[in-house]
């Protein structure tokens, strides 16, 4: 659509929204004078229109006029409220691996390396390549990710060990995969007891997707009081509160307190809500042995993200390894016996 003038609801000057000869534009003008902002912008259209024919139409574009263009496409919006602040109406042509570092370090000053890549890196680089300039980024070294998970023994013991609102919650997490937010936000339309499914729409990865439900999730959440509104509910019978902002992103953080209780109480040790994600992903590969069933289960994006879980399931593959030729002690002596025999009888 051809760029056009109009003003953001709380901010007193104009901005350019649109496409001339190809390029997005999406920036403030900086007047709320209307003849100053039509002067401005036939003079950024004549900008685009120079630049256009030296071949570098990418100058026009700002930072704040790609991301928008890049949400307005359905893409990821996590993460982009602290970068729009901190970029703006930069153009995007500006914008280089330096810059990139010092937002990262400007925006998540005391984050570690994962964060930064989360919330910084990922988008940045998605952002500009949506915008159609490419160039490699190079990534903060990232930790080794950590695979924690717990016997069906242990899983028993934290369940007995939960509190009653917590209870259900627990079994959830641990028999679905699903994500602390995907959980606690859970709306009780998108629960079909009857069939036995639950549907997580708007999900991490962009993709929703359904998930059987256990038979004995079933029973336990067949047995709350309510069934309207969120599934799960505080002591007090409230809803948990609701993500504010791009900064609060730690459902679990939610029931931290009540979680790390009955942990203790069960005799765990090192285990977080999400370990019970891990959790689910470690049984059902050891049940199954299967990484493309896990990862539509769970929403992962790559089949790299499970494989993981193939890994930690090493002793699943006993079995199979008892069953090759036998080479202990006794067997390679008598072997090696039979074959001496062999050499001096010549045959």
């Amino acid at each position: 659509m051809p760029i056009k003038l109009y003003k953001r609801e709380g901010s007193p000057c104009f901005y350019a929204r649109g496409a001339h000869l190809g390029v997005r534009v999406f920036q403030s003008l900086g007047t709320g004078n209307r003849p100053e902002a039509e002067r401005l912008l036939a003079k950024l259209q004549a900008q685009i229109f120079e630049q256009s024919i030296r071949g570098s139409v990418r100058a026009a574009q700002t930072f704040a006029g790609a991301a928008l263009m890049y949400m307005e496409k359905g893409k990821e919006r996590r993460f982009m409220e602290p970068l729009l602040r901190h970029f703006g109406d930069l153009p995007i042509d500006q914008i280089d691996q330096r810059a990139i570092d010092e937002a990262a370090i400007a925006i998540y000053p005391n984050a570690s390396n994962d964060t930064r890549n989360r919330q910084v890196y990922t988008p940045m680089s998605a952002v500009l390549k949506s915008a159609g300039l490419r160039f490699d980024i190079q990534r903060p070294g990232l930790s080794a990710g950590v695979t924690r998970w717990i016997t069906h023994e242990e899983a028993a013991r934290l369940i007995a060990a939960c509190s009653p609102h917590l209870r259900p919650l627990v079994m959830f997490l641990l028999l679905t995969g699903a994500r602390a937010g995907e959980a606690l936000w859970l709306d009780w339309h998108c629960v079909d007891l009857a069939n036995a499914n639950v549907s997580f729409l708007n999900t991490k990865n962009g993709e929703s997707r359904g998930v059987p439900l256990h038979r004995d999730l079933v029973a336990e959440l067949a047995s709350l009081p309510h069934r309207e509104g969120e599934v799960f509910r505080r002591p007090d019978g409230k809803p948990y509160e609701r993500p504010r902002g791009d900064s609060d992103r730690s459902a679990g953080s939610r029931i931290k307190t009540a979680f790390q209780g009955a942990v203790k109480r069960a005799g765990l040790t090192n285990f977080r809500v999400h370990d019970c994600r891990h959790t689910f992903a470690t049984w059902h590969f050891a049940e199954h042995r299967n990484l493309i069933a896990l990862k539509e289960l769970g929403g992962w994006k790559q089949i790299s993200m499970v494989q993981r879980y193939a890994h930690v399931n090493s002793k699943t593959y006993l079995e199979s390894i008892n069953a090759l030729p036998c080479l202990g002690a006794e067997s390679v002596q008598s072997k090696i016996a039979g074959f001496k025999v062999h050499e001096k009888t010549g045959t």
